[in-house]
């Protein structure tokens, strides 16, 4: 039902923005700050059971799934332009991803600073996606 609407191209270029994006954050941006957050060095990035080129290429297919519902999502809200790609990644994000991110601060003892990085990098990802798929129909 549903699939008849989702611009796959859409979908697909959406995922590559948002990674794209994850580098500069995580590197040129703020790959610094972060990885000091985390506690990761250079010697630790070394010891890590999944090699980086992996990871990134599974997070770019977790990027890959997150804009296909999130294109669903678009399709449900009837989001339209500028704001209403903004809206819908509001909402999803402060009713989803802030509150899942939350547990990490209440549960694992990680830092409200690593939190609020966190949970912002994630913002500017779905507003990201939902501006591409939003405009893109």
């Amino acid at each position: 039902m549903w699939s008849e609407t989702i611009n796959y191209p859409a979908v697909f270029v959406a995922a590559i923005a948002s990674f794209l994006l994850g580098w500069l954050w995580h590197g040129p941006l703020f790959g610094k700050q972060w990885m000091a957050m985390m506690g990761i060095t250079p010697e630790r990035i070394k010891t890590m059971k999944m090699k980086p080129t992996t990871a990134m290429a599974l997070g770019f297919v977790s990027l890959v799934v997150m804009a296909c519902v999130l294109a669903h999502f678009v399709a449900a809200w009837g989001a339209v332009g500028v704001a209403g790609a903004f809206s819908l990644a509001f909402w999803v994000w402060l009713g989803f991803v802030a509150m899942v991110h939350l547990g990490s601060v209440l549960w694992e003892g990680r830092s409200v600073k690593l939190y609020l990085f966190n949970v912002a990098y994630q913002f500017a990802v779905l507003f990201l996606m939902s501006l591409i798929l939003v405009l893109w129909q």
